[in-house]
């Protein structure tokens, strides 16, 4: 399973997506473990963070990416700076 990152997302694509009416989710520096039952994708608004999914490489990203998690991964994150993130499930 694969984490899909747009580095440094345009304003158009988050635009159409409607990313700014997305709830936030807001989280400390901290590390744990987690599993998407649903695909989540989101936008970060502050933050550098480390996950890892179960059997796959470490994936970085931070501020102004756009960040997709497929259903079914299983990972770790570890956030290295405070996250505060636009998300949607489904």
């Amino acid at each position: 399973m694969k984490i899909e990152i747009v580095k440094d997302a345009p304003g158009e694509n988050l635009e159409s997506l409607g990313v700014l009416s997305w709830p936030i989710w807001e989280k400390e520096a901290s590390e744990f473990p987690w599993t998407y039952d649903d695909r989540e994708v989101c936008y970060l608004l502050e933050g550098d963070v480390i996950v890892t999914p179960e059997g796959g490489e470490p994936v970085r990203f931070g501020k102004g990416d756009l960040v997709t998690f497929p259903a079914g991964m299983r990972c770790k994150w570890k956030i290295l700076e405070d996250v505060r993130k636009h998300y949607r499930f489904g």
